[in-house]
């Protein structure tokens, strides 16, 4: 379990793309993984894309990740709302923070002008990695989405 020091110093690391090429975007079933680094070569993070919803193909999640299995971060899109364990309910779209003591149990409303447009599952992972603090963000190459 992460302490909320580490768990902030994590979120405020800029990082890098390990393999600089284009990333294709999955397809409604697939998934992606994006490796990434802080910009020292200190900590090393994935980026997840999962489109594994089989009823809606509009529903995504995006996450960052954290010695392979610590959710730091994760943003659910067109899924069902989220009850947080004092009982409050998050409709989607909402985006889970590591908590101390909580892992990623919290789901909070999106933050105000960050994702702009959540039917759009590119941009929306464009901002998703500009949230997490990748420096450079790839070029995506579109499928059928």
């Amino acid at each position: 379990m992460l302490t909320q020091a580490k768990v902030d110093e994590l979120l405020a690391l800029v990082k890098l793309l390990e393999n600089a090429t284009p990333v294709r975007f999955p397809l409604p079933g697939e998934t992606a993984q994006i490796p990434v680094k802080s910009e020292d070569g200190r900590e090393s993070f994935l980026i997840d894309v999962n489109r594994k919803g089989k009823i809606k193909v509009s529903k995504c999640t995006y996450q960052e990740r954290y010695q392979v299995i610590e959710i730091l971060l994760r943003l659910d899109i067109d899924g069902p709302t989220h009850e947080n364990p004092d009982g409050t309910e998050i409709p989607t779209p909402h985006l889970h923070i590591y908590k101390e003591g909580f892992a990623d149990k919290w789901a909070y409303p999106l933050p105000a002008g960050v994702f702009t447009d959540t039917t759009d599952l590119v941009k929306t992972f464009l901002e998703f990695l500009k949230h997490c603090k990748v420096r450079d963000v790839p070029q995506v190459q579109r499928g059928v989405l």
